[in-house]
Formats: structure tokens, sequence, C-alpha cells
């Protein structure tokens, strides 16, 4: 653990200059959107939600709602009027599905939101990506932003990504101030993908690899703060426009380490059976022919996306964020693993 690099800039303060503001933020009603909503609200912002439908957390906290499909350019223009930042938080996200629906929303719908940014003279664009962006299904430990995008892509969603995330970043050189955050492998009381996957597959779950393989992960507070500082120094250091950063714990740890841990908080046994990466991945494959050739719409027990995500390291240098954004984790992994096991309790 912990062998990320340590940044340190004292020089960097964050700055208040969202109070008042008027924001959108697109998925409001999802895991990262209601915690990065909830934030903006304690700084006093004036909160816009627009998702496919209406949330009753949303309507008790006073955040104005504006139902529709993010692949409409037309409802997405009518929830940027009058916007002063959005943070694009909307995704499909998932290891199998159809490549159309993920390019309907990832990245047609991105280019919707940047469309109606522009149009309605939004002063800032925050917009969630992923790391997996950039997997090109070997071991990433410890790389920075400077790392190059694929050839190719073993999977819909890290590919919509990719190209949801250079329209932002294309979109800063033709006057809209953008910031694309990297945050990996969200977790966190509230979670609706992460560790209801881990959970509910407890009994089937096999360790791939030989467990070593180190990762990053951030819980969702962090993520959120981290969403949040983006605009702000968005705000107060226009020339940060159009750059891109990993966000996570800082801490990288063992994946089944993890899994275990959260595992653990659920009142559930370790996982102690393994396979090989070899064998997962040739299960994975034929999960995936076999899966097309019925038209199976479930996702399949493994692809091969997820058996290299299981077995291979994917740890990132956070030294940007730190250095730019002031970015610090607030929450350690240990203290978010004993607010995850209140929740689950």
């Amino acid at each position: 653990m912990g062998r990320q690099k340590n940044h340190r800039n004292a020089s960097v303060n964050q700055p208040n200059s969202l109070k008042n503001k008027r924001v959108l933020v697109t998925g409001g009603g999802g895991f990262l959107g209601w915690a990065v909503v909830r934030r903006l609200l304690k700084k006093g912002a004036l909160v816009r939600s627009f998702s496919r439908r209406s949330y009753q957390l949303l309507a008790a906290a006073g955040v104005d709602q504006i139902q529709g499909d993010i692949g409409d350019p037309e409802a997405v223009a009518a929830a940027c009027h009058g916007v002063d930042t959005v943070f694009h938080a909307a995704a499909k996200a998932g290891v199998w599905g159809r490549a159309s629906d993920f390019h309907r929303t990832n990245v047609v719908g991105t280019r919707n939101v940047i469309a109606a940014c522009k149009a309605a003279s939004v002063e800032a664009l925050v917009y969630t990506s992923s790391p997996s962006v950039v997997f090109d299904g070997k071991d990433m430990e410890g790389v920075d932003e400077s790392v190059p995008y694929p050839d190719r892509y073993p999977a819909p969603y890290p590919q919509t990504k990719a190209l949801a995330e250079r329209e932002v970043v294309v979109a800063a050189r033709t006057g809209l101030k953008t910031i694309v955050l990297r945050p990996h492998l969200i977790w966190g009381p509230g979670d609706n993908h992460l560790v209801p996957r881990i959970i509910g597959r407890a009994r089937h779950l096999r360790r791939v690899g030989d467990g070593r393989n180190l990762v990053d992960t951030v819980y969702i507070d962090n993520a959120a703060d981290a969403h949040v500082l983006a605009a702000e120094f968005l705000e107060t250091r226009p020339a940060l426009s159009g750059r891109i950063y990993f966000i996570s714990q800082g801490e990288p740890m063992p994946l089944w380490e993890m899994i275990n841990a959260i595992l653990d908080a659920a009142g559930l046994p370790p996982v102690r059976k393994s396979i090989s990466l070899r064998t997962a991945y040739r299960l994975g494959t034929v999960m995936e022919i076999l899966y097309r050739f019925l038209r199976l719409e479930n996702e399949p027990p493994m692809t091969r996306f997820v058996a290299k995500e299981l077995a291979l390291a994917h740890w990132f240098d956070i030294g940007a964020a730190r250095r730019d954004l002031g970015y610090r984790p607030t929450v350690s992994t240990a203290e978010g693993l004993r607010r995850l096991a209140q929740w689950l309790d």
C-alpha cells in the first residue's frame, strides 16, 4: 500500500466561488451525482438535476429536477438554460451491452451537453470520465495523465467514454472552460454498482491471477470533493481548462484485499478459490461468443475485459490533482470501510 507519489503544495487554497451559482448536475440522482449535489448545496449553490426520472431524495433537498433523455438535444438544452456551471456525471456504465446504447448515452449525450453549454453561455463544464479510457490490457502502475489512449478497446464502455472525453478536451479549445476527471472505482454508502456486484456474486467469486495486483479506488465523498474543486478552480484558474486528472484514494492496495474488505463489511467470508488469468480470459472469450450468438442481454459471468481488470495492476499518479486542484482524499480507505459497514448493517 501507499506507493503513490506524494506531491505537496501548501500554496493551493480552495476557493469558494459556487455560492449562489446556478449549477446543473446530469445524473443528479445517481450515486456520484447525488454526492456532488450534496456538496454543492453545502456550498450554497442553486442546484438543478437532469435525469431520466425524478428522485424523492432530490425533491426533499429542494433540488430543481428536469426529466429527459441525455440523448435528446432539446431536453439537454432546456436543462442547461440559465445555468452557470455543469457537472456531467450521467453515463451508461457496465461491461456488457449493445454498443449503440453506450454510444448514444456516452458520446451523443456528451456532445449534446457541450452544444447546450455553448448555446447557453455556460461558464464551466466538469466531465466525469474513467481511467478505463487508457487501459491497454497491461499492468498500469503509477502512470500519469500523459499515458496515451490505446489503439483498441475490449468493451464499448471505455471506448465510448474515451470518445466523449476527447470531445470535452476539444471543447476547451473553442471557448468552453472544461476539466475532465477520471475517478477510479468509486465506492461507499449508497453505492448501487460496485459494492452490490461484489456482494451479489460473493458465493461464486474466484480470485483471478496471483492476487498481488495493486489497484486504486476512490471513496464517494472524495470523488465528490474532487468535482467541486474542479469547478471552483476553473473559476479562479481558467488556464486549467482542457486538463485531465486521475482521482483516487492515493493509496493503491491489492485488489483482492479490497474486495475481501468489502465482503467483510457486509459480514461475508473472503474469497478463497482462484483461477489463472489465462483461464479467466479464455472463459470470457467463450462466454462473449456464446452470449452474442444467443443474443442474451444479461451480463456474462466473465468477459475478457473483466478478466484483465481483476488480474492486472491499475493505479495512477494523482500528483496533478494534488498540485493543481488542491485535492486531498479526506476520508481514508479504512474510515470509508467503517462507514460502509455501518451503512450495510
